[in-house]
């Protein structure tokens, strides 16, 4: 777990979970055994409110975050970025 960004309005963690033993042993000979799972989670502060991003989306959510960052945003343009992927949000936040 790895705390990628905070601010008033969002937080985004990442999350990097070993790969599933099975699907390692059906990798063909000399490809990476190393394989990782995992995503990120982003919390709307505001509308209290989270996403799990994975797969597809969890890739796609680093690549853009990658371009971003390339430009030097201020916080306003990475909160508008992340905005993007929150309004998909459907899990309320809850301490327990």
């Amino acid at each position: 777990m790895l705390m990628l960004y905070n601010s008033d309005n969002f937080a985004v963690v990442q999350f990097d979970l070993p790969g599933d033993s099975a699907a390692v042993a059906l990798e063909p000979t000399g490809t990476d055994p190393a394989l990782t799972r995992g995503g990120y989670e982003i919390v709307d502060k505001f509308a209290r409110k989270e996403i799990f991003l994975e797969g597809a989306m969890a890739e796609s959510f680093k690549v853009g975050v990658e371009a971003l960052i390339q430009t030097s945003p201020s916080e306003d343009e990475l909160d508008d970025y992340i905005a993007r992927f929150t309004q998909l949000a459907q899990n309320p936040v809850v301490l327990h």
